[in-house]
């Protein structure tokens, strides 16, 4: 059974204890199968595939859930990635490798370490080489014209950022549905705990992620909006480099700005820029001050998801099965078959009371 096969039916045996930990999102939860692996997942298949039919999937979920063996024989397939330093990234690009290799293609990899030019010599040496299909996962959307120009002529599937005029097909997050849950999510605990009273609220983002992000961060706000009403104290924090170092410096220049604040929301578009405001906090001796909600899931905000009350919780990407959506959408591509615009991750939120059943493997507290 293939890793999104197994997490659909775990979702299914675990659906109790989800809605028990977030009311307000049973009803999301109840209609989106999951994404997480376990031992257990392919036991529990049949009875999940009778109490959950596939009419139950969120609109635009892929249908994808791993390469067919030997499907890319004689295929060249080029991948470029935003910054294999990014853990969420490095995991992506693992996905892509592991699904090709079974897909019995050539993975040809560059990577754009988050810089723009360096994603057009990525494009432009792929030509070269004479790839028959494009996976393009770089950063910057306003790039992505000249990188169609200039890069191979192929069908391209784009990954988290859209890389239009030349993309057949967008896969990755689905950005409003995502940022409403997370949002939603965070807005419970504080209506639980204080009654929605806060004394700031901040969004960290990266705006030149183009169209994806502005749906990301509208979905999110919306989201806790959708719980505790109207923003209060509101600040955006952009981040371009998403990375942790910039988000930390930028989020220890906000917090001089509300020194008498003792609860922040902090709303993080990726786990990146959640851990940089994380150590801006701790340094600063304020880390009981931030409530931190944020995208993506990956390994590095495990340990913070079990062990850290601060931290509220994660809308799931699932980046280590990318691959599964990603590779046969490509060779579907490359062989002429029409590919649903949308081939999006079905999301869920993971916080302390169901990290183990996503990533039993997490770090220990």
């Amino acid at each position: 059974m293939s890793l999104a096969r197994g997490r659909r039916a775990l979702l299914i045996a675990s659906i109790a204890a989800l809605t028990a930990a977030l009311p307000t999102l049973a009803q999301d939860a109840s209609t989106a199968p999951s994404e997480s692996a376990a031992p257990a997942a392919s036991e529990a298949a049949p009875a999940a595939s009778e109490a959950a039919p596939s009419a139950s999937v969120p609109p635009g979920v892929s249908p994808y859930s791993g390469a067919e063996p030997g499907s890319g024989e004689g295929l060249k397939i080029g991948y470029i990635s935003l910054g294999d330093s990014i853990p969420f990234v490095n995991l992506v690009s693992q996905s892509l490798a592991e699904q090709a290799e079974i897909a019995g293609a050539e993975f040809i990899p560059c990577d754009s370490e988050v810089d723009a030019a360096k994603a057009l010599a990525c494009a432009q040496n792929l030509r070269v080489q004479e790839v028959d299909g494009l996976i393009n996962f770089q950063l910057y959307e306003d790039a992505a014209e000249q990188i169609c120009a200039e890069g191979p002529q192929v069908p391209v599937v784009s990954i988290d950022i859209h890389q239009r005029p030349c993309e057949v097909a967008f896969m990755g997050a689905d950005n409003t549905r995502a940022g409403t849950i997370l949002g939603e999510a965070v807005g419970q605990l504080m209506q639980e705990q204080f009654d929605c009273q806060y004394d700031a609220i901040v969004l960290m983002t990266a705006r030149a992620a183009g169209e994806v992000i502005v749906l990301r961060s509208d979905g999110t706000l919306q989201g806790f909006q959708n719980v505790c009403g109207e923003l209060v104290n509101f600040t955006e924090l952009d981040v371009p480099s998403i990375a942790i170092d910039e988000a930390r410096t930028k989020f220890t220049d906000y917090l001089t700005t509300v020194p008498g604040a003792q609860r922040v929301v902090v709303l993080s578009l990726n786990d990146d820029m959640a851990l940089g405001a994380l150590a801006a906090a701790t340094n600063a001796g304020r880390a009981d001050d931030i409530w931190i909600g944020a995208h993506g899931a990956d390994q590095s905000s495990h340990r913070e998801l079990r062990c850290n009350p601060q931290w509220v919780g994660d809308v799931a990407y699932f980046p280590e099965a990318y691959g599964e959506i990603a590779i046969p959408a490509i060779i579907d591509a490359i062989k002429g078959n029409e590919l649903a615009p949308d081939q999006f991750i079905d999301h869920q939120v993971v916080n302390a009371s169901n990290i183990d059943q996503y990533y039993p493997e997490a770090p220990a507290c």
